[in-house]
């Protein structure tokens, strides 16, 4: 019963920081996304 509690301890520990990872990650891409938007706009004009 301890083994199943201290996976479970450990599994939840690793889903929270993998999400923390993926959302990181998705603001690097959206701030990429928006300095290119940028720069082709200001190439634009």
């Amino acid at each position: 019963m301890k083994k199943i509690i201290a996976l479970t301890l450990v599994a939840a520990a690793l889903a929270v920081s993998a999400c923390n990872t993926v959302a990181g990650a998705g603001r690097d891409v959206s701030a990429v996304g928006n300095a290119v938007a940028t720069t082709a706009e200001d190439a634009k004009n």
